[in-house]
């Protein structure tokens, strides 16, 4: 799925900068004193007894088990009642306006964005919106000293002395963010597998994202993703190119702890992945950042159709194909009862 994750300390940069920018528990096994027998010795456990639970199994990490509930979405939902009962209450006292588009009989209006090929722009601002909330909706301040902006500065300038204590705003995370996808060129799909990780530490390492850590979270996120999800990845020392004042011995350092707090498990199922689309979809309804809507022309509309002839075609085949087998099925048992007759 990608190139190998790997610590690169090569002087020049990558080819890929090159390239015009774009827009964008174990369970252990106890033995009490119950389970010895003074007849039959020790009581062996039945492999049923030592099965995870299917309530624990869905309450797991949600980066590793698509039926577990993203963290993003459940932090973001005390904010959205909120959101929704001023809507109703401001709702109610001025007429709203049409801030959204909607198809009619001239023009219809479609989302381009999809799960194998979602937005850019619309993703990287729902990815940081769910950091945004991450942050914000904290339960304390765990961390450790190799993500701590205070001790490794990703700047020159000095860290305020309330840095540990101010939040930052979503326009300050989505900015970080843009600047490093769009110098590096990365993709939507990596700002989703970004998000992935992300969670995959907290779980993993016990530890909070807050103001002081955030950056250098977000920034192993994207180094650790790029490497796995893209076909040409950025090196290290080409962040180092983006964030002038960063060493690429510090780049190196902090993604091999990442990959040591991850356990270096770096999978991320299609199901998954496909979780956390379609919840950064929802959190961005909850949140009206409505993903772009493009009228229907005619050459969009040749492609779609082209693409529906296809999957028809496909289908038909498929159906052909179960049909010969059904029928060689039904020849088969007419032949064994015509042998079994004549015998």
């Amino acid at each position: 799925m990608g190139a190998t994750v790997s610590c690169c300390m090569s002087p020049g940069g990558s080819p890929k900068l090159a390239r015009r920018a774009v827009e964008l528990d174990d369970y252990p096994i106890t033995t009490t004193g119950d389970d010895v027998s003074e007849d039959t010795g020790t009581y062996l456990q039945h492999i049923s007894d030592r099965e995870v639970p299917d309530e624990l199994a869905q309450e797991s990490n949600p980066s590793d088990n698509a039926r577990a509930s993203t963290i993003f979405l459940n932090k973001s939902q005390t904010d959205v009642r909120e959101k929704r009962r001023s809507n109703y209450l401001s709702n109610h006292h001025t007429s709203p306006g049409l801030s959204k588009k909607y198809s009619s009989c001239s023009t219809i209006f479609l989302d381009d964005s999809t799960v194998s090929l979602p937005n850019l722009k619309s993703t990287v601002k729902c990815v940081t919106l769910a950091i945004y909330y991450h942050i914000k909706n904290r339960d304390s301040n765990r961390s450790l000293d190799i993500f701590d902006e205070k001790i490794h500065p990703l700047t020159r300038e000095k860290v305020p002395e309330d840095y540990y204590s101010v939040d930052p705003e979503h326009k300050l995370i989505y900015r970080f963010v843009r600047t490093l996808f769009s110098s590096a060129q990365l993709t939507a799909e990596c700002a989703i597998v970004t998000l992935v990780y992300l969670e995959r530490l907290l779980t993993y390492a016990e530890m909070d994202i807050c103001p002081c850590n955030w950056k250098r979270i977000v920034l192993g996120a994207i180094l650790l993703a790029s490497k796995v999800w893209d076909d040409q990845a950025v090196w290290n020392v080409d962040y180092c190119q983006i964030l002038k004042d960063i060493t690429v011995e510090d780049m190196n350092e902090m993604e091999r702890h990442f990959l040591e707090l991850l356990q270096f498990n770096i999978n991320v199922p299609a199901s998954v992945y496909a979780k956390y689309y379609f919840d950064l979809r929802s959190l961005a309804d909850d949140n009206n950042l409505n993903f772009p809507l493009e009228p229907l022309d005619n050459q969009r509309a040749t492609k779609l159709e082209a693409i529906s002839r296809l999957c028809e075609d496909r289908y038909k085949d498929l159906g052909k194909v179960t049909i010969r087998r059904s029928l060689s099925a039904d020849n088969l048992v007419g032949v064994r009862t015509t042998h079994a007759v004549l015998s």
